[in-house]
């Protein structure tokens, strides 16, 4: 048997348990919005600003039909509205518990996934079923599931993915690409319905899919994926037209489980690049959970949630021939284990945020970070969440950043907030006049 590595999900899979920040700049945090329950819980995806400037994102959890998962706008200013709260149909075959951002496509719509709920992979009568979706959602709430996952069955397995866990990219030819936790032709297990070391797929906006490739098509005497497996990280699509992601598990490290870091053609020819857990104890990163993106200097950056110093994660710099360099090990007083995909600012730099970890981390609050990173590796900690009573300003922001129009960062948090359901907030970190320059 293959061997498989379990991942260390958040979200739907883990639980975990305007404002004053303690930096010098605190004025420059303020909390946007929070969540109450049934207009989401636990916010997990990267927002996305829309063309009318207000920003579009996902609840994991929460809403008005259960613990499924919303759909929601939050101006600028922090006015929240549910767009969709899902398991809206019997079954939850509309979708449940989306865990990925947004896109917003070039029809003006959005698109994305749940990692649960659609026709198929369904328990009658319980809803925590089903093997999730690709929908599309207008700005004013609209939603249609565009498709639902192990629709192609052949001998017992998903063929064409199963629990979808990051958001979609739009291809410069239009079409939707992305990538399933799990499914594919090389079973883990064939008992398991959803079983598998996850796709990379193509669909329309009319909802063909294709499945480009299955992970774990080599292998080594001990059953190790070569090539990889389970993608958790959304795709990029680079300046040459081909995709680049990550793998969670599998390579060539000297565990063979640390993960990968691959390139695919347009036509589904795969490439890996690194495995990562080649240096001893893991220092050069292990296990990505996020994506790449790639900077305005041609390279390749993202971090990894574990490995580098006591294994609390890394971020890392790579070349299109694939050539790593370790920027920063992350230390337990600037954040522990980053778990969503950079963002290039305007200025040059890369944000971020992780978790767990900060300033007070030997006091036992973990409740995650707003950092800044210099393309040469130097960190600087923008925001320690948890800094208000009863982390009224946010805790543990899964979620990653995106730079607005005005040039602030905009960000959620997993949990925390006036009523402990997450947040969204902003930073401001003086980069409004940089942003607006053409």
């Amino acid at each position: 048997m293959k061997k498989f590595n379990s991942v260390k999900m958040a979200g739907i899979v883990i639980a975990f348990c305007a404002a004053t920040a303690i930096w010098s700049t605190a004025q420059n945090f303020t909390t946007l919005a929070s969540f109450t329950g049934t207009d989401g819980i636990a916010p997990i995806g990267t927002l996305v600003q829309g063309n009318d400037g207000n920003f579009y994102g996902t609840t994991s959890s929460g809403g008005v039909n259960g613990n499924f998962g919303t759909v929601f706008t939050v101006t600028p200013d922090g006015t929240l509205t549910t767009l969709y709260s899902f398991c809206s149909q019997t079954d939850c075959t509309d979708g449940a518990n989306p865990q990925g951002a947004l896109v917003l496509a070039k029809n003006g719509n959005f698109y994305g996934t749940t990692y649960l709920g659609g026709t198929n992979c369904v328990n009658p009568g319980n809803p925590n079923t089903g093997c999730g979706t690709v929908f599309e959602i207008t700005p004013q709430g609209q939603l249609t599931t565009v498709y639902s996952f192990c629709s192609q069955v052949v001998f017992g397995l998903c063929n064409d993915g199963s629990s979808p866990y990051a958001g979609l990219i739009q291809g410069t030819d239009g079409n939707l690409y992305g990538s399933t936790g799990y499914g594919g032709g090389n079973a883990a297990d064939n008992n398991c319905f959803c079983s598998g070391f996850g796709t990379l797929f193509k669909i329309t906006t009319a909802g063909q899919l294709t499945t480009l490739y299955d992970f774990c098509n080599f292998t080594n005497s001990n059953g190790f994926c070569l090539d990889g497996g389970v993608p958790i990280g959304g795709l990029i699509q680079a300046a040459n037209g081909h995709f680049y992601g990550t793998t969670y598990n599998g390579g060539t490290g000297h565990d063979n489980s640390g993960g990968t870091i691959f390139e695919m053609t347009s036509s589904g020819t795969l490439t890996t690049l690194y495995s990562f857990c080649h240096r001893r104890n893991c220092i050069d990163g292990a296990y990505p959970f996020a994506g790449m993106i790639q900077a305005k200097n041609g390279m390749f950056y993202g971090v990894t949630r574990y490995g580098g110093y006591n294994g609390w994660g890394t971020v890392f710099e790579m070349t299109a021939k694939g050539n790593l360099t370790t920027l920063h090990r992350f230390r337990a007083y600037d954040g522990v284990s980053p778990y969503s995909a950079l963002v290039q600012g305007s200025d040059g730099n890369f944000y971020g945020t992780t978790p767990i970890g900060g300033a007070n981390f030997k006091t036992g609050n973990n409740s995650g970070t707003v950092f800044k990173i210099t393309p040469q590796g130097g960190l600087t900690t923008l925001y320690n969440f948890c800094a208000q009573t009863n982390c009224t300003d946010g805790q543990f922001p899964y979620a990653g950043l995106v730079q607005g129009a005005n040039g602030d960062f905009y960000g959620a948090t997993y949990s925390g907030g006036a009523n402990g359901d997450g947040t969204v907030f902003s930073v401001a970190v003086g980069l409004r006049a940089a942003a607006d320059t053409p």
